[in-house]
């Protein structure tokens, strides 16, 4: 059996957590520190803090508070905005960062992922992967918070990312985020299947059943979510949460892998 992580993904902005639908609209929902806080009360597997505006900007991550943020942490952390160098990602890691989490930088500097993996090696490395679908109905790699059509066919760029030495993918599916409708499983899974490295299925969950469906139908080797863990009943009041074990427990059904081969991986 697969130990598989369910993982709050937050953003951040201006200093403080937003949460978007597809991408827009950023409504506010708190600090990150007590965010953080409250999520090691719960003993989540992991965290993810995504910048949504520093690649957008042209900024660097904002290592001040990524460090504060560390420091509050007693769980692995990946952060991912605005990284384009090895000395990004070689100060993230010193300000307490395990996981560096590479979109806009991969698509226009390939040789970036390359270069992270053979230096830091490539457990710590995640090349993220926004999509969102054309007038075709056709999924399309989008960069710079969904803002920039790059043309990239997402399951030939997955491809391509892990030829690179990228240690794992998180997949985050525009058109689903923020709308807790359910992941797009029969896309997630197109992907699943044409790597062998782990990935993360993002946007959609607004259940736990959500979850269940990806890491069984889709193959997902874990999934994260936003408005699940800090939105609450139908009128979204803000309230971060996480499910305590016996919930994941009995919601969450047993999934065996159909690649053995992650199972070292994970």
């Amino acid at each position: 059996m697969l130990r598989h992580r369910i993982i709050p993904c937050l953003l951040l902005k201006d200093k403080g957590l937003v949460k978007t639908v597809k991408f827009k609209n950023p409504t506010y929902v708190g600090d990150p520190i007590n965010a953080v806080r409250i999520f090691n009360d719960k003993e989540v597997d992991e965290l993810l803090f995504l910048d949504i505006t520093a690649s957008l900007e042209g900024r660097r991550p904002p290592f001040k508070v990524i460090s504060a943020i560390a420091s509050e942490c007693f769980m692995p952390l990946g952060y991912g905005g605005g990284i384009q160098s090895l000395e990004d990602i070689k100060t993230l890691f010193s300000s307490g960062v395990e996981k560096a989490c590479i979109n806009t930088g991969a698509v226009e500097n390939p040789s970036l992922v390359k270069s992270a993996s053979d230096t830091f090696g490539s457990q710590s490395i995640v090349v993220s992967i926004d999509v969102k679908k054309n007038f075709l109905r056709k999924n399309v790699v989008h960069t710079h918070s969904g803002k920039r059509n790059t043309g990239l066919d997402p399951v030939e760029y997955a491809q391509r990312v892990e030829k690179m030495g990228a240690g794992e993918i998180f997949l985050n599916c525009i058109d689903r985020d923020g709308t807790m409708q359910g992941y797009d499983v029969e896309f997630i899974r197109k992907v699943t299947d044409a790597v062998t490295i782990p990935v993360v299925a993002c946007g959609g969950a607004g259940k736990l059943e959500d979850v269940n469906e990806v890491l069984d139908k889709g193959a997902a080797s874990a999934a994260a979510a936003g408005s699940l863990f800090v939105f609450h009943g139908k009128h979204r009041a803000v309230l971060i949460s996480y499910p305590s074990k016996q919930e994941l427990e009995g919601t969450l059904q047993p999934v065996r892998s159909i690649r053995p081969q992650l199972e070292e991986r994970i």
